[in-house]
């Protein structure tokens, strides 16, 4: 079902609340689903359209960095704490032993020149709302001097354990979320990247 421009789902924050426009669920007509082969009915489809509201909050700071580039991770400053210093990826916005408040910190660069395949999978079925080209190459890359290691995938080649891989952006059409990130193996060249995607 195509909505009208005024149906469309927006939303916006004005004097720090969220202020919503439009229409958030449009329900259809149920249709039978009938046995071809016994003419017995199955079931119904039940389609909906529906519009969710995902606030960010904190981790706003590392999806807007990935949609124009930069790869924000959080680190730890809290002396006290039983492991200072640590730096998470992916962004966390509190330290898991102190629960104190992490500082945020750009590891673009850390990415560049020391990321690698920590695991993978390649999986040819995905879910209902996958915007990926299949088969997915699902890595997890870690860093060096990262404690944690990020999920991600493999745009370009074979994914192997081990291997160094770079980071890149959807910097020109953003969705704001993580797909915005990708990987390739280090040495790709930039006219072999998707569309849309830079390093």
């Amino acid at each position: 079902m195509v909505k009208a421009e005024e149906d469309i789902g927006r939303v916006k924050i004005v004097n720090g609340r969220y202020k919503l426009s439009g229409k958030f669920h449009i329900p259809e007509a149920n249709q039978p689903i009938f046995n071809e082969d016994t003419g017995k009915l199955a079931g119904i489809t039940n389609p909906r359209d529906m519009t969710y509201v995902h606030s960010y909050g904190g981790e706003a700071i590392f999806f807007e960095g990935i949609a124009t580039g930069k790869l924000w991770a959080s680190r730890c400053d809290n002396e006290k704490c039983a492991n200072p210093g640590t730096i998470y990826e992916p962004f966390r916005i509190y330290c898991p032993d102190c629960l104190r408040k992490a500082t945020p910190i750009d590891i673009t660069e850390k990415a560049r020149k020391t990321a690698r395949v920590h695991s993978y999978i390649i999986t040819a079925r995905s879910g209902a709302f996958n915007s990926l080209k299949l088969p997915i190459k699902f890595i997890n890359v870690e860093f060096e001097g990262v404690a944690t290691i990020l999920m991600g995938y493999l745009s370009v080649g074979e994914p192997e354990m081990g291997m160094r891989v770079v980071p890149i952006f959807n910097t020109k059409k953003p969705t704001y979320t993580i797909v915005d990130i990708s990987w390739v193996p280090e040495g790709t060249k930039e006219s072999e990247l998707p569309e849309g995607f830079t390093f």
